[in-house]
Protein backbone atom coordinates (compact mmCIF):
# COMPACT_ATOMS: atom_id res chain seq x y z
CA UNK A 1 0.00 0.00 0.00
CA UNK A 2 1.08 3.68 -0.34
CA UNK A 3 0.76 7.11 0.65
CA UNK A 4 -0.90 9.06 -2.80
CA UNK A 5 0.32 11.70 -1.05
CA UNK A 6 3.84 13.64 -2.29
CA UNK A 7 4.72 14.32 1.65
CA UNK A 8 5.19 11.43 3.90
CA UNK A 9 3.76 11.06 7.24
CA UNK A 10 6.27 11.46 9.84
CA UNK A 11 5.90 10.30 13.59
CA UNK A 12 8.24 10.95 15.82
CA UNK A 13 9.30 9.07 19.30
CA UNK A 14 10.83 10.82 21.99
CA UNK A 15 11.86 9.26 25.65
CA UNK A 16 12.34 10.48 28.96
CA UNK A 17 15.63 9.40 29.38
CA UNK A 18 18.15 7.97 27.45
CA UNK A 19 17.91 4.20 27.24
CA UNK A 20 14.35 4.13 27.92
CA UNK A 21 13.44 2.37 24.40
CA UNK A 22 13.57 4.86 21.80
CA UNK A 23 16.07 2.80 18.95
CA UNK A 24 14.24 -0.50 20.10
CA UNK A 25 10.82 0.98 19.67
CA UNK A 26 11.42 2.20 16.41
CA UNK A 27 12.90 -0.78 15.46
CA UNK A 28 9.75 -2.40 16.04
CA UNK A 29 7.49 -0.48 14.55
CA UNK A 30 9.14 0.14 11.22
CA UNK A 31 8.76 -3.85 10.87
CA UNK A 32 5.23 -3.49 11.70
CA UNK A 33 4.75 -1.23 9.17
CA UNK A 34 6.76 -2.69 6.75
CA UNK A 35 4.93 -6.03 7.22
CA UNK A 36 1.37 -3.69 6.70
CA UNK A 37 2.68 -2.68 2.89
CA UNK A 38 4.19 0.66 3.65
CA UNK A 39 7.16 2.76 2.04
CA UNK A 40 8.64 3.26 5.98
CA UNK A 41 12.20 4.37 6.68
CA UNK A 42 13.91 5.43 9.98
CA UNK A 43 14.92 8.97 10.85
CA UNK A 44 17.57 10.41 13.68
CA UNK A 45 18.74 14.06 13.22
CA UNK A 46 21.41 14.03 15.42
CA UNK A 47 23.30 10.73 17.14
CA UNK A 48 25.76 10.52 19.75
CA UNK A 49 27.27 7.98 19.23
CA UNK A 50 30.72 5.89 18.79
CA UNK A 51 28.81 3.31 17.81
CA UNK A 52 28.67 3.19 14.09
CA UNK A 53 27.31 1.90 10.56
CA UNK A 54 29.10 2.32 6.75
CA UNK A 55 26.64 3.36 4.44
CA UNK A 56 27.07 1.76 0.66
CA UNK A 57 28.04 4.76 -0.87
CA UNK A 58 30.34 5.13 1.74
CA UNK A 59 29.26 7.61 4.46
CA UNK A 60 29.19 6.70 8.26
CA UNK A 61 25.64 6.82 10.33
CA UNK A 62 24.67 5.61 13.98
CA UNK A 63 24.46 1.66 13.97
CA UNK A 64 21.40 1.88 15.67
CA UNK A 65 19.64 3.40 12.35
CA UNK A 66 21.52 0.90 10.58
CA UNK A 67 19.15 -1.63 12.52
CA UNK A 68 16.47 0.35 11.62
CA UNK A 69 16.71 0.69 8.00
CA UNK A 70 17.36 -3.32 8.42
CA UNK A 71 14.10 -3.95 10.05
CA UNK A 72 12.85 -1.74 6.92
CA UNK A 73 14.24 -4.32 4.70
CA UNK A 74 16.54 -1.13 3.44
CA UNK A 75 19.87 -0.63 2.63
CA UNK A 76 21.23 2.11 5.39
CA UNK A 77 22.00 6.06 3.79
CA UNK A 78 23.33 8.92 5.69
CA UNK A 79 20.38 10.85 5.21
CA UNK A 80 18.24 8.58 7.81
CA UNK A 81 21.05 10.32 10.70
CA UNK A 82 22.43 13.52 8.78
CA UNK A 83 24.35 14.78 12.11
CA UNK A 84 26.39 12.01 13.85
CA UNK A 85 28.35 13.15 16.82
CA UNK A 86 31.64 10.44 17.95
CA UNK A 87 33.34 11.96 21.41
CA UNK A 88 36.86 11.76 21.31
CA UNK A 89 37.03 13.50 24.93
CA UNK A 90 34.71 14.95 28.00
CA UNK A 91 33.74 18.38 26.03
CA UNK A 92 34.58 17.69 22.27
CA UNK A 93 33.69 15.13 19.56
CA UNK A 94 34.16 15.15 15.82
CA UNK A 95 30.76 15.94 13.70
CA UNK A 96 29.70 14.03 11.19
CA UNK A 97 27.73 15.42 8.37
CA UNK A 98 25.47 13.73 5.87
CA UNK A 99 28.07 11.01 6.34
CA UNK A 100 31.02 12.73 6.53
CA UNK A 101 33.51 14.23 8.85
CA UNK A 102 33.87 17.87 8.94
CA UNK A 103 35.21 19.47 11.91
CA UNK A 104 35.76 19.08 15.41
CA UNK A 105 34.30 20.80 18.10
CA UNK A 106 33.47 21.54 21.92
CA UNK A 107 30.33 21.56 23.14
CA UNK A 108 30.06 25.45 23.47
CA UNK A 109 30.94 25.75 19.80
CA UNK A 110 28.46 23.10 18.62
CA UNK A 111 25.75 24.36 21.08
CA UNK A 112 26.09 28.19 18.32
CA UNK A 113 26.44 25.78 15.11
CA UNK A 114 22.81 24.13 15.20
CA UNK A 115 21.15 26.54 13.68
CA UNK A 116 23.49 25.72 11.04
CA UNK A 117 23.08 21.53 11.63
CA UNK A 118 19.09 22.13 11.86
CA UNK A 119 19.36 23.37 7.83
CA UNK A 120 21.66 19.90 7.28
CA UNK A 121 18.83 17.82 9.44
CA UNK A 122 15.96 19.37 7.59
CA UNK A 123 17.19 18.62 3.71
CA UNK A 124 17.64 15.26 5.14
CA UNK A 125 14.49 14.54 6.41
CA UNK A 126 12.60 16.21 3.26
CA UNK A 127 14.74 13.92 0.79
CA UNK A 128 13.00 10.70 2.40
CA UNK A 129 9.88 12.46 2.70
CA UNK A 130 9.65 12.44 -1.37
CA UNK A 131 10.15 8.67 -1.37
CA UNK A 132 8.97 7.02 1.49
CA UNK A 133 5.26 7.08 2.98
CA UNK A 134 6.04 6.85 6.56
CA UNK A 135 9.18 7.95 8.45
CA UNK A 136 9.35 6.98 11.89
CA UNK A 137 12.03 9.36 14.12
CA UNK A 138 13.79 8.46 17.00
CA UNK A 139 14.82 11.48 19.19
CA UNK A 140 17.68 11.80 21.43
CA UNK A 141 17.98 11.70 25.66
CA UNK A 142 15.44 13.57 26.65
CA UNK A 143 13.59 16.69 25.23
CA UNK A 144 13.30 17.74 28.91
CA UNK A 145 16.48 18.85 28.98
CA UNK A 146 16.69 22.77 30.15
CA UNK A 147 20.15 23.13 29.46
CA UNK A 148 19.90 21.86 25.60
CA UNK A 149 16.37 22.80 24.61
CA UNK A 150 17.73 26.76 23.02
CA UNK A 151 18.33 25.69 19.06
CA UNK A 152 17.33 21.64 19.88
CA UNK A 153 17.48 19.83 16.59
CA UNK A 154 17.32 16.58 18.11
CA UNK A 155 13.81 16.23 19.89
CA UNK A 156 11.02 18.86 20.18
CA UNK A 157 12.61 21.75 18.04
CA UNK A 158 12.94 19.02 14.86
CA UNK A 159 9.28 17.97 15.90
CA UNK A 160 8.41 21.61 15.76
CA UNK A 161 10.38 22.44 12.39
CA UNK A 162 8.57 19.68 10.63
CA UNK A 163 5.13 19.87 12.56
CA UNK A 164 5.07 16.31 13.32
CA UNK A 165 3.65 14.24 16.29
CA UNK A 166 4.86 12.26 19.29
CA UNK A 167 5.07 9.58 21.26
CA UNK A 168 7.10 9.29 24.70
CA UNK A 169 8.22 6.14 26.09
CA UNK A 170 9.69 5.44 29.04
CA UNK A 171 11.12 2.46 31.35
CA UNK A 172 9.32 1.29 33.99
CA UNK A 173 12.14 -1.05 34.79
CA UNK A 174 14.13 1.62 36.29
CA UNK A 175 11.68 2.78 38.16
CA UNK A 176 9.85 5.96 38.46
CA UNK A 177 7.77 5.80 34.99
CA UNK A 178 5.33 8.13 35.56
CA UNK A 179 7.41 10.99 37.67
CA UNK A 180 9.63 10.58 34.28
CA UNK A 181 6.28 11.60 32.35
CA UNK A 182 4.75 13.59 33.93
CA UNK A 183 7.71 15.56 34.43
CA UNK A 184 8.69 15.67 31.01
CA UNK A 185 5.81 16.87 29.92
CA UNK A 186 5.57 19.59 32.24
CA UNK A 187 8.74 20.98 31.25
CA UNK A 188 8.22 21.39 27.85
CA UNK A 189 6.46 24.26 26.19
CA UNK A 190 2.51 24.70 25.54
CA UNK A 191 2.94 23.97 21.31
CA UNK A 192 5.66 20.76 22.11
CA UNK A 193 2.69 19.49 24.71
CA UNK A 194 0.16 19.70 22.51
CA UNK A 195 2.27 17.67 20.53
CA UNK A 196 2.85 14.45 22.81
CA UNK A 197 -0.54 12.32 21.28
CA UNK A 198 0.30 8.97 23.82
CA UNK A 199 2.61 7.66 26.09
CA UNK A 200 4.41 4.18 26.12
CA UNK A 201 5.44 2.35 29.15
CA UNK A 202 8.11 -0.31 28.42
CA UNK A 203 9.84 -3.44 30.47
CA UNK A 204 6.65 -3.80 32.20
CA UNK A 205 7.11 -7.02 34.21
CA UNK A 206 4.05 -8.71 36.45
CA UNK A 207 0.29 -8.40 36.29
CA UNK A 208 -0.41 -5.18 33.88
CA UNK A 209 -3.76 -4.40 36.15
CA UNK A 210 -1.74 -3.61 38.78
CA UNK A 211 -0.42 -0.64 36.39
CA UNK A 212 -4.11 0.54 35.79
CA UNK A 213 -4.60 3.41 38.90
CA UNK A 214 -1.37 4.88 37.24
CA UNK A 215 -2.41 5.00 34.34
CA UNK A 216 -5.44 6.07 34.53
CA UNK A 217 -4.11 8.85 37.00
CA UNK A 218 -1.73 9.87 34.09
CA UNK A 219 -4.42 10.18 31.78
CA UNK A 220 -6.91 12.01 33.71
CA UNK A 221 -4.05 14.48 34.80
CA UNK A 222 -3.04 15.12 31.36
CA UNK A 223 -5.29 14.13 28.97
CA UNK A 224 -3.39 12.15 27.00
CA UNK A 225 -3.26 8.56 27.12
CA UNK A 226 -1.37 5.75 27.86
CA UNK A 227 -0.99 3.67 24.25
CA UNK A 228 0.83 1.03 25.25
CA UNK A 229 2.60 -1.26 27.84
CA UNK A 230 4.92 -3.22 26.39
CA UNK A 231 6.16 -5.93 28.53
CA UNK A 232 10.28 -7.17 29.44
CA UNK A 233 10.90 -8.93 26.74
CA UNK A 234 13.65 -11.50 28.18
CA UNK A 235 16.63 -12.26 26.00
CA UNK A 236 15.47 -9.95 22.84
CA UNK A 237 18.85 -8.36 21.41
CA UNK A 238 19.25 -5.32 19.35
CA UNK A 239 22.36 -3.81 18.76
CA UNK A 240 22.81 -1.26 21.25
CA UNK A 241 23.03 3.07 19.95
CA UNK A 242 25.95 3.26 22.24
CA UNK A 243 25.83 1.68 26.06
CA UNK A 244 27.54 -1.64 26.94
CA UNK A 245 26.22 -4.59 28.18
CA UNK A 246 27.48 -6.17 31.12
CA UNK A 247 25.00 -8.61 31.50
CA UNK A 248 25.55 -12.04 30.87
CA UNK A 249 23.25 -13.28 27.98
CA UNK A 250 21.30 -16.73 29.24
CA UNK A 251 22.20 -19.47 27.67
CA UNK A 252 20.11 -22.79 28.03
CA UNK A 253 22.25 -24.87 25.78
CA UNK A 254 23.62 -27.99 27.97
CA UNK A 255 26.44 -27.28 29.96
CA UNK A 256 28.70 -29.83 28.54
CA UNK A 257 28.50 -27.97 25.24
CA UNK A 258 32.65 -27.24 24.34
CA UNK A 259 32.31 -23.70 25.45
CA UNK A 260 35.45 -20.79 24.74
CA UNK A 261 36.66 -17.69 26.92
CA UNK A 262 36.90 -14.33 25.18
CA UNK A 263 37.96 -11.20 26.64
CA UNK A 264 37.74 -7.74 25.81
CA UNK A 265 39.13 -4.62 27.66
CA UNK A 266 36.71 -1.49 27.90
CA UNK A 267 39.03 1.39 26.31
CA UNK A 268 37.96 4.86 27.36
CA UNK A 269 37.37 5.55 24.07
CA UNK A 270 35.85 2.20 22.71
CA UNK A 271 34.20 2.32 19.65
CA UNK A 272 31.77 -0.05 17.85
CA UNK A 273 31.62 -2.39 20.70
CA UNK A 274 28.62 -4.44 18.43
CA UNK A 275 31.75 -6.28 17.05
CA UNK A 276 31.11 -8.27 19.65
CA UNK A 277 27.66 -9.25 20.15
CA UNK A 278 27.43 -11.57 17.50
CA UNK A 279 29.78 -13.30 20.11
CA UNK A 280 28.38 -12.71 23.18
CA UNK A 281 24.81 -14.06 22.37
CA UNK A 282 26.66 -17.79 20.74
CA UNK A 283 25.85 -20.48 22.83
CA UNK A 284 29.68 -21.56 22.95
CA UNK A 285 31.27 -18.38 23.62
CA UNK A 286 31.91 -16.45 27.09
CA UNK A 287 32.60 -13.06 26.73
CA UNK A 288 33.56 -11.08 29.12
CA UNK A 289 34.49 -7.14 28.91
CA UNK A 290 36.72 -5.99 31.56
CA UNK A 291 36.95 -2.33 32.78
CA UNK A 292 39.16 -0.40 34.49
CA UNK A 293 40.47 -2.18 38.38
CA UNK A 294 39.02 -5.42 37.05
CA UNK A 295 41.17 -8.57 37.47
CA UNK A 296 42.32 -9.96 33.69
CA UNK A 297 40.66 -13.47 33.65
CA UNK A 298 42.35 -16.59 32.13
CA UNK A 299 41.05 -16.94 28.51
CA UNK A 300 41.50 -18.72 25.39
CA UNK A 301 41.25 -14.91 23.23
CA UNK A 302 41.65 -11.54 23.61
CA UNK A 303 40.57 -8.91 21.46
CA UNK A 304 41.61 -5.70 21.43
CA UNK A 305 38.70 -3.67 20.32
CA UNK A 306 38.56 -0.16 18.02
CA UNK A 307 38.51 3.21 19.50
CA UNK A 308 38.08 6.82 18.53
CA UNK A 309 41.33 8.00 20.27
CA UNK A 310 43.68 4.88 19.73
CA UNK A 311 47.15 6.55 21.38
CA UNK A 312 45.14 7.55 24.52
CA UNK A 313 43.65 4.36 24.91
CA UNK A 314 46.83 2.52 23.99
CA UNK A 315 48.70 4.45 27.12
CA UNK A 316 45.25 3.60 29.40
CA UNK A 317 46.13 0.14 28.19
CA UNK A 318 49.38 0.02 29.49
CA UNK A 319 48.70 2.11 32.71
CA UNK A 320 46.34 -0.88 33.63
CA UNK A 321 48.82 -3.25 33.05
CA UNK A 322 47.08 -4.87 29.64
CA UNK A 323 50.47 -5.10 28.15
CA UNK A 324 51.89 -7.68 30.92
CA UNK A 325 48.53 -9.50 30.42
CA UNK A 326 48.65 -10.23 26.75
CA UNK A 327 52.04 -11.54 27.29
CA UNK A 328 51.36 -13.30 29.16
CA UNK A 329 48.50 -14.66 27.65
CA UNK A 330 50.18 -15.30 24.64
CA UNK A 331 53.00 -17.12 26.43
CA UNK A 332 50.72 -19.34 27.85
CA UNK A 333 49.14 -20.27 24.04
CA UNK A 334 46.09 -17.59 24.09
CA UNK A 335 45.54 -16.49 20.63
CA UNK A 336 45.40 -12.51 20.59
CA UNK A 337 43.17 -10.02 17.72
CA UNK A 338 43.30 -6.48 17.17
CA UNK A 339 40.32 -4.76 15.76
CA UNK A 340 40.38 -1.33 13.89
CA UNK A 341 42.23 0.74 16.33
CA UNK A 342 43.45 -2.59 17.88
CA UNK A 343 45.25 -3.02 14.85
CA UNK A 344 47.34 -0.11 15.27
CA UNK A 345 47.75 -0.73 18.79
CA UNK A 346 49.72 -4.39 17.52
CA UNK A 347 52.17 -2.58 15.45
CA UNK A 348 55.22 -0.86 15.78
CA UNK A 349 54.48 2.56 15.54
CA UNK A 350 51.08 5.00 15.75
CA UNK A 351 51.89 8.78 14.48
CA UNK A 352 49.28 11.61 14.97
CA UNK A 353 51.64 14.30 13.49
CA UNK A 354 48.19 16.50 13.55
CA UNK A 355 46.87 15.90 16.81
CA UNK A 356 43.90 14.28 15.62
CA UNK A 357 42.98 12.30 18.19
CA UNK A 358 44.83 14.41 21.13
CA UNK A 359 48.26 15.86 21.59
CA UNK A 360 50.05 15.71 18.51
CA UNK A 361 52.86 13.31 18.24
CA UNK A 362 54.04 9.32 18.15
CA UNK A 363 53.66 6.41 20.02
CA UNK A 364 55.16 3.04 20.51
CA UNK A 365 53.05 0.24 19.80
CA UNK A 366 52.87 -3.23 21.36
CA UNK A 367 55.09 -4.08 18.65
CA UNK A 368 53.93 -7.66 17.57
CA UNK A 369 54.15 -6.44 14.18
CA UNK A 370 56.17 -4.41 12.48
CA UNK A 371 53.67 -1.99 10.41
CA UNK A 372 53.49 1.41 11.55
CA UNK A 373 49.90 3.99 11.70
CA UNK A 374 49.69 7.58 10.89
CA UNK A 375 46.32 9.34 11.40
CA UNK A 376 44.96 10.99 8.44
CA UNK A 377 42.89 13.78 8.42
CA UNK A 378 40.48 11.33 5.54
CA UNK A 379 38.69 9.06 7.24
CA UNK A 380 38.32 5.09 5.20
CA UNK A 381 35.17 4.72 4.93
CA UNK A 382 34.02 1.27 2.88
CA UNK A 383 31.87 -1.86 2.82
CA UNK A 384 34.03 -4.89 1.76
CA UNK A 385 34.21 -8.49 1.00
CA UNK A 386 36.86 -11.11 0.47
CA UNK A 387 38.37 -14.16 2.02
CA UNK A 388 41.03 -15.08 4.64
CA UNK A 389 44.13 -15.53 2.33
CA UNK A 390 45.14 -18.86 4.17
CA UNK A 391 41.41 -20.33 3.02
CA UNK A 392 39.67 -18.52 0.68
CA UNK A 393 37.08 -20.97 0.87
CA UNK A 394 35.97 -18.76 3.95
CA UNK A 395 34.38 -15.75 2.53
CA UNK A 396 34.13 -12.53 5.06
CA UNK A 397 32.14 -9.38 4.73
CA UNK A 398 32.90 -6.66 7.03
CA UNK A 399 33.20 -2.66 6.91
CA UNK A 400 36.19 -0.71 7.76
CA UNK A 401 35.93 3.14 9.59
CA UNK A 402 39.30 4.08 10.47
CA UNK A 403 41.44 7.55 10.25
CA UNK A 404 44.62 5.72 9.99
CA UNK A 405 47.20 4.82 7.05
CA UNK A 406 49.28 1.49 8.05
CA UNK A 407 52.56 1.06 6.03
CA UNK A 408 54.36 -2.01 6.14
CA UNK A 409 52.04 -4.97 6.16
CA UNK A 410 53.82 -7.96 4.92
CA UNK A 411 51.14 -9.17 1.90
CA UNK A 412 52.70 -12.51 2.42
CA UNK A 413 51.71 -12.53 6.06
CA UNK A 414 48.03 -10.36 5.54
CA UNK A 415 45.17 -11.62 7.26
CA UNK A 416 42.37 -11.11 4.47
CA UNK A 417 42.36 -10.68 0.46
CA UNK A 418 39.39 -8.12 -0.10
CA UNK A 419 37.93 -7.63 -3.41
CA UNK A 420 35.55 -5.44 -4.82
CA UNK A 421 35.51 -2.31 -7.32
CA UNK A 422 36.58 0.59 -4.72
CA UNK A 423 39.29 -1.44 -3.09
CA UNK A 424 42.66 0.44 -3.00
CA UNK A 425 44.70 -2.70 -0.73
CA UNK A 426 43.85 -5.78 -1.28
CA UNK A 427 45.18 -7.42 1.51
CA UNK A 428 44.10 -6.14 5.29
CA UNK A 429 45.55 -7.05 8.52
CA UNK A 430 48.01 -9.73 9.72
CA UNK A 431 48.92 -12.80 10.80
CA UNK A 432 51.34 -13.46 13.09
CA UNK A 433 54.52 -16.39 11.84
CA UNK A 434 53.11 -18.48 14.83
CA UNK A 435 49.62 -18.12 14.33
CA UNK A 436 48.72 -17.00 18.00
CA UNK A 437 48.33 -13.28 16.93
CA UNK A 438 45.72 -12.04 14.30
CA UNK A 439 45.12 -8.10 13.29
CA UNK A 440 42.17 -6.73 11.21
CA UNK A 441 41.28 -3.21 10.07
CA UNK A 442 37.68 -4.60 9.26
CA UNK A 443 34.16 -4.42 11.81
CA UNK A 444 31.31 -6.95 11.48
CA UNK A 445 33.60 -9.89 10.71
CA UNK A 446 31.83 -12.12 13.26
CA UNK A 447 28.42 -11.18 12.01
CA UNK A 448 29.16 -13.80 8.87
CA UNK A 449 28.47 -17.09 10.41
CA UNK A 450 31.00 -18.64 8.06
CA UNK A 451 33.83 -15.89 8.98
CA UNK A 452 32.95 -16.57 12.50
CA UNK A 453 33.04 -20.20 12.69
CA UNK A 454 36.81 -19.51 11.23
CA UNK A 455 37.51 -17.17 14.22
CA UNK A 456 36.40 -19.56 16.95
CA UNK A 457 38.10 -22.72 15.24
CA UNK A 458 41.20 -20.61 15.07
CA UNK A 459 41.18 -19.48 18.81
CA UNK A 460 40.17 -23.38 20.13
CA UNK A 461 36.71 -24.23 19.89
CA UNK A 462 36.85 -27.13 17.30
CA UNK A 463 33.69 -28.88 17.53
CA UNK A 464 30.93 -25.57 16.69
CA UNK A 465 27.11 -26.09 16.88
CA UNK A 466 24.82 -24.31 14.48
CA UNK A 467 24.36 -20.56 14.89
CA UNK A 468 23.62 -17.71 12.74
CA UNK A 469 23.86 -14.04 14.36
CA UNK A 470 21.76 -12.63 11.31
CA UNK A 471 19.07 -15.03 11.95
CA UNK A 472 19.15 -13.88 15.37
CA UNK A 473 18.70 -10.20 14.62
CA UNK A 474 16.38 -10.74 12.32
CA UNK A 475 14.29 -12.67 15.12
CA UNK A 476 14.56 -9.94 17.46
CA UNK A 477 13.72 -7.56 15.40
CA UNK A 478 10.41 -9.64 14.47
CA UNK A 479 9.45 -10.28 18.00
CA UNK A 480 9.68 -6.41 19.09
CA UNK A 481 6.99 -6.19 15.90
CA UNK A 482 5.22 -8.85 16.67
CA UNK A 483 4.55 -7.17 20.64
CA UNK A 484 4.23 -4.05 19.62
CA UNK A 485 1.21 -5.10 17.35
CA UNK A 486 -0.21 -6.98 20.26
CA UNK A 487 -0.11 -3.95 23.14
CA UNK A 488 0.03 -0.88 21.27
CA UNK A 489 -3.52 0.87 21.08
CA UNK A 490 -4.02 0.81 17.19
CA UNK A 491 -6.89 3.41 17.21
CA UNK A 492 -4.30 5.94 18.18
CA UNK A 493 -1.88 4.85 15.72
CA UNK A 494 -5.12 5.48 13.59
CA UNK A 495 -5.27 9.21 14.41
CA UNK A 496 -1.55 9.97 14.25
CA UNK A 497 -1.08 7.91 10.77
CA UNK A 498 -4.12 7.97 8.13
CA UNK A 499 -2.35 5.43 6.03
CA UNK A 500 -3.07 2.37 8.89
CA UNK A 501 -6.12 0.91 7.46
Amino acid sequence: MQNNKKQAITLMIQGTTSDAGKSVLVAGLCRLFYRMGYRVAPFKPQNMALNSAVTPDGGEIGRAQAVQAQACHLEPHTDMNPILLKPNSDTGAQVIIHGKATTEMDATSYHAYKKEAMSYVLQSHQRLCQQYDLIIVEGAGSPAEINLREHDIANMGFAEAVDCPVLIVSDIDKGGVFAHLYGTLKLLSPSEQQRIKGFIINKFRGDVTLLEPGNQWLEDTTEIPVIGVLPYLHNLHIEAEDAISYQAHFKNEASSMDKIIIVVPVLPRISNHTDFDALRLHPQVELHFIREGQVIPSADLIIIPGTKSVRPDLHWLRENGWDGAINKHLRYGGKLLGICGGLQMLGSQIHDPLGLEGTPGSSHGLGYFKYETTLETEKQLKQVQGCFQADPSVQITGYEIHAGVTKGINQQSALLLLTGDKIQNQFDGSLSEDGQIMATYLHGLFDHPQACRHFLKWAGLSIQHQYDYRELQEQGIDLLADTLEKHLDKSVLTQLIPLIA
